[in-house]
């Protein structure tokens, strides 16, 4: 599949930013015209020069703080400072009062979103859309641009399957393909399609395993053979490498008692290696410093040491490098050819972002790019895509003219709607649902809230219930504040804060019908509020304009297609669950659960297979699961042929109809199982999808392409290949539904 800007925004962004770079990729090369430059400037600097390129520092408070340190050429990169003015300042001392002129790299924390923000990244890949996660890559890149800031520490790809570990909301949850397409669409979006003054240089993160850790605890230690590494959590990254991204960064966690930030293997063999890496690997914050409290290393010498020999380039707040490092070069246990390498990494992102050219912004040019009419309609479409249907008995679309209620603490939050990792975010310029739905039906909203934010108790709800029995439908706004999810914020209980469920319980016993629509960072544990609602609508916090979309979906301007990106749970305890696990030796097939269980019961007599007394093997909702207006039937499936070989190409044609009375678009998924391997295989793995639009009654017959050698696991023998054998396929719109055809792999 190709992922094209939207034409509209393309021509937006190439009026903005004059090119710096010529027609040359915006991605990590080898152009020899950008190693001579490189090796020319390198082979004049000082080792203490060097190793200043290596220093990243936050900078907050005033330019007269670093000021020094920059001109002395102590500095490459900066983050946390976004002001413009000051930006230009400190790039003057660089660029002009520093011995070499080198100019600084500054970064940002622009995960979904500069000023205008989209649906955080969990809510990006429910939308199964990569052309649309593109586009808002690159307005998040305009707008950063503009004021200065020329890297942005995402896309995050750690694969998560545990929904307790906070930054599961800052990915694209649980499925390497999906994650892979995600990647490889964002670092597009921020890097641009050619290199320009509105590239941004994204960076891969957390380099590697950082969402399993133990228990969904945020920094906690992992436990991942290599195998899985490979097959699982290293494939999104290698795409995003592949698409160019100009930078990595190492992760927190140990995995089998090795900080990623010490890690050769990971690094320098796999990383640098075999996938031919040569953008620059820095640190997550002082994760150098943090490996002495792993016990890793004894003091920052020894840490520092341990980083840059694993193949680390930059060190973000740690200052190992900056004290240590020449210590170590004269005693002989760091080569100077290591720092020599690690510079010329620094300095050919430099370059090919053109910032030697363009080291300065229009600091008022810059400030009347924010929120751009463009940027708004492409963040509100995304919004609207990105919302998930779990419920609908029949109360949507709502029809115009009714009388609403709405309440609860998500109805009128501008702030929390933004989500986790919104540095740049202003809540005055968020719309809300309850501020949405006011300016469509002035006069016809009444608002109670309820609850005056997520974690709030409360007993008894007789002014939201008499409130609800004058109007005619009730819409509820539930959720998370945005401080609930993202990095340190890990929980135990997923299930609704504070007395939000009650909230509920008492809107459903009003008699009047309840739309909910849950705003949070992350699959929250619902199953127990399903009963007290008609219709639930799921939004990962969707930003700037998630107001107007969600007023949209709700009054049926927009069908919703989203997709859970992860499986939702029926309770905690049942973490992780995900819909591509192996297959046991015992596996479920509806046994007796803890209620029908007979007294004194034989210990044989449950069948024993794989699943939980009381709450059987299946979650709430799939991986892949999403309701719609229309519904949508899927026929004639079939392949081209019944056996192939390793380098054919699977042609996979179906038939797709809507078949409900009104216009939508269904996400087709194509899920594949290796029958028989050296190595258990999943039961399902995702190798495709499409986004497909049709109207009432319209059948569309398509075909996807699948290449076998996307097929290809490491085996048994540590070899990355497709195994002959049996295979199944499944055309379906979710991870548990449709019916297997057979094929063949000799």
């Amino acid at each position: 599949m190709k992922y094209l800007l939207r034409i509209s925004l393309l021509s937006f962004v190439l009026m903005l930013g004059a090119a710096c770079s010529g027609d040359r990729p915006s991605t990590v090369g080898t152009d020899a015209q950008v190693e001579a430059r490189v090796n020319k400037l390198l082979s004049k600097m000082t080792l203490s020069e060097k190793i200043g390129q290596m220093n990243q520092i936050s900078a907050g408070g005033a330019v007269t703080d670093y000021a020094e340190a920059v001109r002395s050429g102590q500095v490459g990169s900066i983050l946390n400072e976004v002001d413009p003015v000051k930006l230009n300042a400190l790039q003057r001392m660089a660029v002009e009062e520093s011995r070499l002129g080198i100019p600084l790299l500054v970064g940002r924390d622009v995960i979904h979103g500069f000023h205008t923000v989209f649906p955080i990244p969990l809510g990006l890949a429910a939308t199964f859309d990569p052309a649309l996660v593109e586009e808002g890559a690159r307005v998040a890149a305009v707008e950063a641009t503009a004021l200065g800031v020329r890297w942005t520490f995402s896309p995050m790809l750690d694969i998560a399957r545990d929904p307790r570990w906070g930054r599961i909301a800052e990915g694209n949850g649980e499925d390497p393909y999906l994650d892979a397409r995600m990647a490889e669409a964002m670092v597009y979006g921020y890097q641009g399609r050619q290199a320009d003054s509105t590239s941004m240089a994204a960076c891969v993160k957390h380099f590697v395993g950082y969402g399993a850790a133990e228990g969904g605890r945020d920094y906690n230690s992992t436990y991942l053979t290599e195998r899985q590494l490979r097959n699982v959590y290293l494939p999104p990254f290698e795409a995003a490498v592949k698409a160019g991204a100009m930078t990595l960064m190492t992760s927190f966690n140990d995995n089998d008692g090795v900080p990623s930030t010490g890690n050769s293997f990971v690094v320098k063999d796999v990383l640098r290696g075999e996938w031919g890496f040569d953008g620059f690997v820095v640190t997550d914050w002082n994760s150098m410093g943090e490996m002495i409290n792993h016990g890793f290393g004894v003091d920052r010498k020894d840490v520092a040491e341990k980083a840059v020999n694993a193949g680390v380039d930059m060190d973000m707040m740690t200052y190992g490098f900056l004290s240590h490092l020449e210590e170590l070069v004269r005693s002989g246990a760091v080569k100077e050819k290591t720092i020599d390498n690690a510079v010329r990494n620094i300095l050919r992102v430099k370059v090919l972002l053109g910032l030697f050219e363009n080291p300065y912004v229009d600091v008022a040019a810059g400030k009347a790019v924010q929120y751009a009419p463009e940027h708004l309609e492409a963040a509100r479409k995304t919004a609207e895509e990105s919302a998930i249907l779990l419920k609908n008995n029949g109360v949507l679309p709502l029809k115009e003219g009714v009388r609403i209620l709405v309440t609860g603490p998500m109805a009128d939050a501008p702030y929390d709607q933004l989500g986790t990792w919104s540095f740049d975010g202003e809540k005055s310029h968020t719309i809300t649902p309850l501020k949405a739905l006011e300016a469509r039906f002035p006069g016809k909203v009444d608002y109670v809230p309820g609850l005056r934010y997520s974690r709030e108790k409360r007993n008894g709800f007789a002014d939201v219930a008499a409130a609800a029995r004058r109007a005619d439908v009730v819409l509820a706004f539930l959720g998370e504040e945005a401080i609930l999810s993202g990095e340190a914020h890990s929980l135990a209980d997923l299930n609704l804060q504070g007395s939000q469920s009650e909230l509920l319980a008492a809107l459903k016993a009003t008699g009047k019908p309840v739309v909910a629509t849950v705003i949070a960072g992350r699959p929250l544990t619902i199953e127990r509020d399903l009963p007290n609602v008609e219709a639930l609508l799921y939004s990962f916090h969707p930003g700037t304009m998630g107001g107007p979309a969600l007023a949209n979906i709700l009054f049926g301007d927009v069908n919703p297609s989203g997709k859970t990106p992860i499986t939702f749970l029926r309770t905690v305890g049942q973490a992780p669950m995900y819909y591509s696990h192996n297959m046991t030796g015992r596996p479920y097939n509806g046994e007796t659960l803890i209620d029908n269980i007979p007294l004194e019961a034989a210990q044989t007599s449950l069948g024993n297979t794989s699943y939980y007394l009381d709450y059987g093997a299946s979650p709430l909702f799939p991986f892949g699961y999403g309701l719609s207006y229309t519904s949508f039937s899927y026929s004639e499936v079939g392949l081209d042929k019944s056996s192939y070989k390793a380098d054919d190409t699977l042609k996979v044609t179906f038939t797709l109809t809507n078949t409900g009375s009104c216009d939508g678009t269904e996400v087709a998924q194509i899920y594949i199982r290796d029958m028989v391997g050296s190595i258990t295989r999943p039961v399902k793995e995702l190798k495709a999808f499409e986004r497909v639009s049709l109207k009432s009654g319209e059948s569309r017959t398509l075909t996807v392409e699948i290449p076998v050698e996307e097929l290809a696991f490491v085996g048994l023998d540590g070899v990355k290949k497709v195994e002959p054998g049996d295979f199944q396929v499944w055309v379906a719109g979710d991870s548990a539904s449709g019916v297997p055809v057979l094929f063949n792999v000799f």
